[in-house]
């Protein structure tokens, strides 16, 4: 019911019930008039006792609130002359008969927070509106994201656990893995075969001749200039050398590749294995990559790298969310979907739920019900004594006032009572 209303229905009560009394009062001076004679009697003690009753019973009620016609009559105006104590028991009440850890715990069973959620996100309007909320919300939050303290907090994350990791015993435990089982030779292979492949090219070739001839014209151009003199060019000279260079590598390349134990493999292994090995043990070696790692993560590129990032991450949430069918909608309430047929079709999913929920509460519940227990006796000792006394008497003050009608229709069938017993022992 509205502040509003209840003050209309405690009026109306106020005025029911002085009307009893005011009805009393006039039925006794009418009985008084007529000399109480014959039934006026019973009515004059009627009317007398009534008008007791409910004279004494709107001095009760009064006094719970105010002094009775503004008289300090003692232990009156009992609400706010006593609101410390009023808050205190009234917290106490609430925390010991509310929020009793074994209370919450058994609602928690009754309730069964996890089947409900089950059934709310099973149906389709309601995993769209957890969608759409969690699109709002996005959207409102990336308006109060402050963008150069976020690209300086990603920055400094980035730097500091780059800077904790070990990169040297990283690469060297990838590459012990990588040449395990001497996988490392079947890399050597494939680099002998392009190698061998990119030598037979002819362009390759033409290159080499090109690049001997000019090399020869510029150390040796006395000999080239004799070149005509025995009937050769200089550009035959130069394809000859790079036929002659392309097949003697090809030749080593091919011997490198059909013996498993060719001195050169052997020395790839050999440069492998040491380099590993330092990655893992030599000090000096493993501080120069972490210089190297070091002086990268100063580099300004790094913090560009970084606000690139997050202004096209920014950039692509801002127009996923203003699209009608949003990417974060869809897989929001596709997850929130998927998560309620989970839970309706696995008990022990459910159960796991509700209890880790009882756990919260036995693990909050003391501290829960002690904050609240606070705050509500804060609350009631801040309120002024016109506050107290006005909203609790729109709460209960209706209901009180038919102890002022009780006490006028009580106080008269008492009244009547005496005098019966008056007449009695005449």
């Amino acid at each position: 019911m509205a502040t509003q209303d209840k003050a209309v229905a405690l009026k109306k009560m106020k005025w029911f019930a002085t009307g009893l009394l005011l009805a009393a009062a006039a039925l006794f001076v009418l009985a008084r008039s007529q000399h109480e004679a014959g039934a006026w009697a019973w009515v004059a003690a009627f009317a007398e006792a009534a008008m007791v009753g409910a004279l004494a019973d709107w001095f009760a009620v009064v006094a719970l609130f105010r002094h009775p016609l503004g008289l300090p009559i003692p232990h009156t105006a009992i609400l706010p002359a006593n609101k410390a104590r009023v808050a205190d028991n009234l917290a106490e009440f609430v925390r010991d008969k509310f929020l009793g850890t074994d209370a919450l715990v058994a609602r928690v069973n009754t309730f069964d927070p996890a089947g409900r959620l089950a059934v709310w996100l099973a149906e389709p309007a309601n995993a769209a509106l957890l969608g759409k909320k969690a699109v709002a919300a996005a959207s409102q939050m990336l308006e109060f994201i402050d963008d150069e303290r976020v690209k300086s907090m990603l920055h400094e994350a980035l730097r500091r656990r780059a800077g904790q990791f070990d990169l040297a015993g990283a690469v060297g435990a990838l590459l012990s893995t990588m040449t395990a089982d001497r996988r490392h030779q079947m890399l050597l292979d494939e680099g002998l075969r392009e190698l061998a492949q990119w030598l037979d090219r002819e362009e390759v070739q033409g290159i080499l001749a090109g690049k001997i001839i000019e090399v020869a014209g510029e150390e040796y151009p006395k000999l080239i200039g004799m070149l005509g003199f025995v009937g050769l060019s200089a550009e035959d000279l130069g394809n000859k050398f790079a036929g002659g260079l392309v097949r003697g590598a090809n030749k080593w390349l091919h011997d490198i590749s059909d013996d498993p134990e060719h001195e050169r493999r052997k020395a790839f292994d050999r440069s492998v294995e040491g380099f590993i090995e330092r990655l893992k043990s030599d000090p000096a070696f493993r501080e120069r990559i972490d210089q190297h790692k070091r002086e990268w993560l100063e580099r300004p590129e790094l913090r560009t790298y970084v606000n690139g990032l997050w202004d096209e991450f920014k950039d692509w949430l801002r127009r996923d969310l203003s699209q009608p069918d949003s990417t974060l909608n869809r897989k929001v309430t596709g997850a929130a979907s998927s998560f309620a047929s989970a839970l309706s079709d696995d008990p022990a999913l459910r159960e796991s739920i509700n209890e880790h929920m009882r756990d919260a509460l036995r693990s909050l519940a003391p501290e829960l019900r002690e904050g609240i227990a606070r705050h509500i006796a804060a609350t009631v000792r801040n309120w002024d004594d016109a506050t107290l006394v006005r909203d609790v008497e729109l709460s209960v003050g209706r209901d009180l006032q038919f102890i002022r009608v009780n006490g006028t229709l009580v106080g008269g069938l008492v009244g009547l009572i005496i005098h019966a017993v008056s007449m009695l022992m005449v």
